[in-house]
């Protein structure tokens, strides 16, 4: 069997500027990265395609084929005669260098040209981290000639960031060596798809409103206990020129000639895990349906895309796609999938029940999966009163997904009432509670002394901010060893931050860290150049 990178480069695709045309766009509303990715103007037409958001069951460690799904959806939806576009984040070279590989699905259901996207693509994430590394070096230089604001070194919290994994990073020590190399003082590092750019860089929908949110980003404070921003260090304005071309959304296409909307990248585990709002927005003036997704499941990803990104954009999904697999459902049954289903009911509930959604359970069916298993799995769904679909589209493309496609379509149509889990005028520890209790079946929180210290001093311009959960992806609890759908546990909240740029809080659970680290065997030895081709990429 072909592997994704031999699919993705045997592929006949068609030249960007004809995708772009079927859209509706002309050359002027397209700059031109070659003949496959194109960078996009704003769209000024109404918001008129029905949004379907793509989610999952609690994953397993090698994924379960989300992005996958969510690319075969898109050219299913085609297949059965409806204007879809895709809307996905950019893959971040932490995962393509560390455990996962490529992130732009799988077989033949990918977005192309998979090399590009998977590595340098528009650059966009290099401009990030560019942006962000700046504020960090006008800090330092900042306290190097002569500190005019009174930044108390010790309260610096914006951290300098690089799209890789790189545990040694963590915790560092700079400016060493002489006063000429600038103040010693302990620094840390993040992946960039944690930093608080990247999540500005997607709420953001002009670039007025970039340099606005850049502004407001807080970066430490004095020793008199007064906030220090990033516009006090005149930073925004130069940080925007960076991010100006950035800014714009990506076009590309999937192997049958969907039209992809590639923009954005933050990890759901530490972030919130949405690709932008402009992109989606674009989007969804362009079709009748776009297909998006939220990393992990409906206790992260999804739990964030409709706190966060629907409250903030105004977006109400008309259906979702919870995504679960034999092998998921396995491992969280000890081996039985039937005691594992227990995991996709739970997320199927927060999904209908909680954010009153209406919801498809799609199998994302795997070569080695048994008619006996797929069988069983449509049996407890029937059981379960759940509309569902199985899905092959890793094998056989938008065909193998026009089961899903029906099904997508007949729920969009349904009326439904997006609702949030908490008020914005809810305190923030009702916030995280009502998070707890209801989406992760926690007994509630416990919060460590650091992080309701840090609540107690809460500014009241802060309070009505939404949260940002980071924990794990692995556990509805945030110890990654507890499967399935835990009972009688609290989570630990270890820390919080404010994200004034981005608007929201983050809340840190457990042991979530933001600069992951490789694996004992990284994905980034298998991958070379034999004759000029790139191979090993996945």
């Amino acid at each position: 069997m072909l592997s994704d990178i031999e699919i993705a480069g045997n592929a006949k695709i068609s030249h960007i500027g004809s995708i772009a045309a079927e859209m509706g766009l002309s050359e002027d509303d397209c700059e031109f990265y070659g003949k496959y990715k194109a960078k996009i103007a704003s769209v000024n037409s109404p918001r008129k395609a029905k949004l379907i958001l793509v989610t999952a069951m609690t994953p397993t460690k090698q994924g379960d084929g989300k992005t996958t799904v969510s690319i075969g959806l898109a050219d299913g939806l085609r297949k059965i005669g409806k204007k879809s576009i895709l809307a996905l984040r950019e893959p971040s070279l932490g995962p393509v260098f560390g455990m996962k590989g490529g992130a732009t699905g799988g077989g033949y259901s990918q977005v192309v040209p998979m090399e590009d996207i998977n590595l340098h693509f528009t650059g966009d994430f290099h401009a990030i981290t560019s942006a962000n590394n700046l504020l960090c070096a006008l800090i330092d230089n900042h306290l190097q000639q002569g500190n005019s604001l009174g930044i108390d070194p010790r309260t610096i919290n914006f951290k300098r960031c690089l799209d890789m994994n790189d545990r040694a990073l963590r915790h560092i020590v700079i400016g060493m060596g002489g006063k000429s190399n600038g103040v010693v003082r302990e620094d840390h590092f993040c992946i960039t798809v944690a930093s608080e750019v990247m999540a500005v860089f997607c709420l953001a929908t002009t670039l007025e409103e970039l340099e606005e949110r850049l502004g407001n980003i807080t970066v430490a404070r004095t020793f008199d206990n007064r906030e220090v921003k990033a516009r006090d260090l005149k930073a925004a304005g130069a940080m925007t020129v960076l991010l100006k071309e950035a800014f714009r959304p990506n076009l590309v296409q999937t192997l049958e000639g969907t039209p992809a909307i590639i923009h954005g990248g933050p990890f759901a585990n530490i972030a919130h895990g949405c690709n932008s709002v402009s992109a989606t927005d674009t989007a969804m003036r362009l079709g009748d349906y776009v297909v998006t997704e939220a990393g992990f499941g409906s206790d992260l990803g999804a739990e964030k895309f409709i706190d966060i990104k629907c409250r903030k954009a105004g977006f109400a999904p008309a259906c979702a796609v919870l995504v679960a697999t034999i092998k998921a459902m396995k491992l969280h049954g000890d081996g039985d999938m039937t005691t594992g289903f227990a995991n996709v009911k739970k997320h199927f509930d927060n999904l209908r029940n909680l954010f009153g959604l209406n919801v498809v359970v799609n199998l994302n069916r795997f070569t080695n999966d048994t008619d006996e298993e797929v069988t069983c799995f449509r049996q407890l769904c029937a059981y379960n009163g759940m509309s569902c679909s199985v899905s092959t589209g890793f094998v056989n493309g938008g065909d193998g997904c026009i089961e899903l496609a029906r099904k997508v379509v007949l729920e969009a149509e349904k009326p439904s009432t997006l609702n949030f889990l908490y008020g914005l005028n809810d305190t923030v520890e009702e916030k995280i509670n009502k998070i707890a209790v209801k989406c992760y079946g926690a007994d509630g929180a416990v919060f460590s002394a650091a992080a309701a210290k840090k609540l107690a001093a809460l500014a009241p311009e802060y309070a009505n901010y939404p949260v940002c959960i980071a924990k794990t992806q692995y556990s509805f609890s945030d110890d990654p060893k507890l499967l399935n759908v835990p009972t009688g546990f609290k989570i630990n909240v270890r820390d919080v931050e404010i994200k004034s740029g981005s608007g929201f809080i983050v809340v840190y659970l457990g042991d979530i860290i933001t600069m992951p680290g490789l694996p004992k065997v990284p994905n980034a030895e298998a991958i070379k150049l034999v004759n000029g081709e790139t191979t090993g990429l996945f």
